[in-house]
């Protein structure tokens, strides 16, 4: 029989630099702990920082999408000129023989937008609400597209729908530049938005799916930085591209360079694995762990090892992934319940604190830049905090602090507006370590068989959140501290529901959906075995 030697630092808990060693090339390289796929390739390596950083620049049309339209459909001046400007009574209506007709026609302030939207297709007066429509068709598309893409991934891969998400985003951007009725550039606009939420969802999956646990916090900023580097660069790009049909085509024509993912990104392993493809699980594994330089190892056995125990802990219902899977069980139901109510408030938190600022006045084009700035430190933030206190800590902390801002914002007098903006920025840096926290958590809290069902959902919350950021800041109108209050409200009871989710900080991902029904609750099971042999020995 072997011997088995324990060490002492695993058993502590601790992750410092003796759990690992270095492989000769200045690579660290973690320990094997009974994951199949690090034990194979490694927990952080060249090949995984090489896919992870690639999967990342994704991130860069995600943001140029989804707020484009803040430079496609800005304020614009206009006057009625049809019937006739020197009759007109207001913007909309003129005087003709004695009579109040709408007007047909107008001239728009092409001082710094010369096309927009707006200006092409005449969404004025009683067509104003055509530009709202158009936003609420793109978050319903990001929803519909987190939720379809996720099932999809799930059942037939991360890379095949990846690569169809990035070719349908590429195909719909540029019929968005070219379709001549308004209605079709809605059509083309949802698609738009379903393939971006393609990329969102399958994207993240892989970077989870492919390192080591004490690396993806790391790997979520990475993965993330992009996004505030993509909201920042897209003021630089409608300040250069000032009529609308040309920003479309600039935000959409980077995405050729996506296509090169085929030969680059792999299939995920783990999705490999639980799916029962053994032979292609190891031949990703091969070529990641030669091109990690790691010593020669029997993967193949490894893999078969690792299957063998996992057929051993399947149950009835692991079968075809469903979103059901989510709420089947107490403890998936009430985890999922918990983290689809923190997406939201994500959604609905961020958006709002941002759209807040965009009122703002000022150049528009340095205002939306400073928002996109002011997350990039959110996301530092995070990846301290989240390695230091812990998933759940990080995400009650921050909820708080946007929780207080908003509150605070109310206390403001009218004429301190400066003041005002000092603490929704206060808030969109909370938000944003927040939007961090859950992408990284969520990932980590759904098993494998239904992780991209989970992410997806997550996802599509955040989207049901940000649809209706716009219809609360909209209350103002009646009473200027309703949103301020809905704002605070929603991110503290966000922070309560935490206190229902385990932390993940460390831990192996759950692969079936009996790991992930007992992820949470393992712990205080042998914390109740061993009490109850503790008291045992006692008599």
């Amino acid at each position: 029989m072997k011997n088995f030697q324990i060490d002492e630092h695993e058993v502590n808990g601790k992750n410092n630099i003796s759990n690992g060693k270095s492989n000769g090339t200045g690579e660290y390289i973690q320990k094997d702990d009974g994951d199949a796929v690090q034990q194979a390739m490694g927990f952080l390596g060249r090949w995984q920082i090489l896919i992870c950083t690639a999967i990342s620049l994704i991130k860069f049309p995600v943001a140029w999408h989804q707020l484009a339209i803040v430079f496609m459909a800005p304020k614009q001046g206009y006057n009625c000129t049809m019937p006739s400007f020197m009759n007109s009574t207001d913007q909309c209506r003129a005087e003709v023989n004695g009579s109040i007709v709408e007007c047909s026609e107008w001239k728009f302030d092409t001082s710094v937008f010369p096309k927009t939207i707006i200006s092409q297709w005449d969404l004025v007066c009683f067509r104003d609400n055509y530009a709202n429509v158009q936003q609420s068709i793109l978050m319903f598309g990001i929803l519909l597209g987190s939720v379809s893409f996720g099932y999809f991934s799930d059942r037939f891969g991360r890379k095949i729908p990846l690569m169809i998400a990035i070719l349908l985003q590429l195909i719909s951007g540029i019929g968005c530049a070219i379709v001549p009725w308004f209605s079709a550039f809605l059509f083309m606009k949802f698609i738009s938005a379903v393939a971006t939420a393609g990329t969102m969802v399958t994207s993240y999956v892989i970077c989870m799916e492919i390192v080591g646990k004490n690396w993806r916090a790391a790997i979520t900023i990475l993965y993330q930085i992009p996004y505030s580097l993509g909201h920042m660069s897209l003021a630089g790009l409608a300040y250069w591209f000032r009529n609308w049909q040309h920003l479309q085509l600039a935000i959409t024509l980077p995405s050729v360079v996506l296509l090169g993912y085929w030969w680059i990104v792999p299939e995920s392993p783990r999705w490999l694995l639980a799916m029962g493809k053994q032979k292609a699980a190891c031949k990703v594994l091969r070529s990641a762990a030669k091109f990690n330089k790691l010593d020669d190892k029997d993967i193949p056995d490894i893999v078969r090892q690792h299957c063998l125990h996992q057929k051993s802990k399947r149950t009835e219902f692991d079968g075809k992934p469903s979103i059901l899977d989510l709420f089947r069980t107490p403890n998936m139901r009430m985890k999922s319940l918990s983290i689809f109510f923190n997406w939201t408030v994500c959604g609905m938190g961020l958006f709002g604190m941002s759209q807040y600022i965009g009122h703002v006045q000022g150049n528009i084009f340095i205002n939306f830049a400073v928002s996109g700035i002011i997350q990039v430190p959110g996301n530092f933030v995070a990846w301290w905090t989240m390695n230091a206190l812990g998933r759940r800590i990080t995400l009650i902390i921050s909820n708080l602090m946007t929780g207080v801002a908003s509150f605070l914002i109310i206390c403001v007098p009218a004429e301190m507006q400066w003041l005002k903006m000092i603490f929704a920025c206060f808030g969109i840096v909370g938000m944003s370590v927040a939007f961090t926290t859950v992408y990284l958590y969520s990932g980590e809290l759904f098993p494998t068989v239904v992780r991209n069902i989970g992410v997806g959902t997550s996802s599509m919350c955040a989207r049901i959140g940000s649809m209706l950021a716009p219809f609360v800041v909209a209350l103002a109108a009646n009473q200027s501290w309703i949103p301020p209050v809905i704002f605070g409200v929603m991110p503290t009871i966000g922070a309560a529901l935490c206190f229902l989710l385990p932390e993940t900080a460390g831990c192996e991902l759950p692969e079936t959906l009996e790991d992930g029904e007992n992820f949470g609750k393992k712990k205080k099971n042998i914390g109740e075995e061993t009490d109850l042999n503790e008291a045992e020995m006692a008599f």
